[in-house]
């Protein structure tokens, strides 16, 4: 077996030693072609990694012809998330998906495990893999019940669904591999085989900063692009003018697809101010050209890293907490909304063009078109 563009620890190299180190791309990031999406600046790294704690790992898995899949971790923090529980929320944009551990993240508003995305028919298997690892660390002997969180996109037009590749192992492996550095995008991870507007999508990342007088916070944003729509980029009709979008050749350009969407920030947020976060980030698949058609899955979950807010098992049983001024969200959600937008052009920009199952092949998002285009509409010089 041959797994490429992937990141792993020591130990992970240990546990699966044909694992090959990540492969580069010169393909741009949206900002490498001069556009801005907002008007808040991004982090140092223009990721969810700049949410301080905040860890991103990828496994890709391609073997043979048929086999594009893979699994991407995103850690909260560096200590042990079951005894530090982080608040969390999650909210469905259309519901047509699998979300592992939805409805303990509703009841409870928090997070006790790394989430991690994949292909729609191995979430289980990784949901083991996130059993395992949590069960194994210091301070979980006596853990009996674990509430993995796992999200997913359907792969099976470039990969060999039904065959399930994506293993306990690769799950473990991807969250020992997470590191707070610079995230690879594209067609790696759990975006290895999946499609976007027609064309191949991906993992996409990007974050926002406020200024000091908004708070200072920082929200980071990771997506899992897989859906159909009209593609708009900053505004300017990509879709149309290429001639690649849902419902112009209905068997080629389906309107379906799923997009999974996580956003971690420093802000300290209540499990009803994430939920209220994480609403707004569907507005950006719709800018992006996306109808959140019946057969996407679109989901969003949302966390807060703050340290006062974590949930402890030694905490006292009357507690004071920390609560955000609600007057002064607004500034997050507009936050949100622009790194949402520009992780997804971020996936498509970045990704690289698969050729998979029955040799299927899906390009790339053409960088040179998209820069004529840019240019006609005077999003760029």
């Amino acid at each position: 077996m041959l797994m490429k563009r992937s990141t792993y620890s020591l130990i992970a190299v240990a546990l699966l030693p044909f694992l090959l180190l990540p492969q580069t791309t010169d393909r741009p990031r949206l900002r490498d072609l001069g556009v801005e999406v907002g008007v808040f600046r991004t982090g140092n790294l223009n990721a969810i990694t700049d949410v301080s704690g905040v860890r991103v790992g990828h496994v890709t898995i391609i073997e043979g012809d048929d086999v594009r899949t893979g699994v991407t971790a995103i850690v909260p923090h560096g200590g042990n998330l079951f005894q530090e529980k982080v608040p969390a929320a999650a909210f469905v944009g259309n519901g047509f998906g699998k979300l592992v551990g939805f409805t303990q993240v509703d009841e409870l508003g928090q997070i006790e495990t790394p989430i991690l995305l994949t292909s729609t028919l191995s979430v289980w298997d990784v949901a083991d893999g996130i059993v395992d690892y949590m069960l194994s660390l210091p301070g979980n002997e006596n853990v009996r019940s674990i509430n993995p969180v796992v999200g997913e996109t359907n792969d099976g037009g470039l990969n060999d669904i039904r065959g399930r590749h994506v293993k306990r192992e690769h799950a473990v492996a991807a969250i020992r591999a997470a590191q707070s550095r610079e995230v690879e995008e594209g067609s790696v991870g759990a975006g290895t085989g999946t499609i976007c507007f027609g064309w191949k999508g991906g993992i996409g990342t990007s974050s926002r900063v406020l200024p000091p007088n908004l708070g200072g916070f920082t929200i980071g944003v990771l997506v899992q692009t897989n859906y159909g729509g009209i593609l708009e980029i900053a505004g300017v009709p990509v879709g149309k003018e290429l001639g690649r979008y849902s419902f112009r050749d209905q068997l080629k350009y389906p309107g379906d697809g799923s997009c999974m969407i996580v956003l971690a920030t420093d802000a300290p947020l209540t499990t009803h101010q994430l939920k209220r976060l994480a609403k707004r980030a569907t507005l950006a698949l719709g800018r992006t050209g996306s109808s959140m058609s019946h057969g996407s899955g679109d989901y969003v979950i949302a966390f807060s890293t703050s340290p006062e807010l974590r949930i402890r098992p030694d905490a006292e049983r009357i507690q004071q907490s920390v609560r955000f001024k609600e007057d002064d969200l607004s500034s997050l959600f507009q936050a949100v909304v622009e790194a949402t937008e520009e992780a997804i052009y971020n996936s498509l920009l970045k990704a690289t063009t698969i050729k998979g199952i029955q040799g299927r092949e899906i390009e790339a998002l053409p960088i040179d078109k998209v820069k004529d285009l840019l240019r006609k509409y005077g999003k760029m010089k």
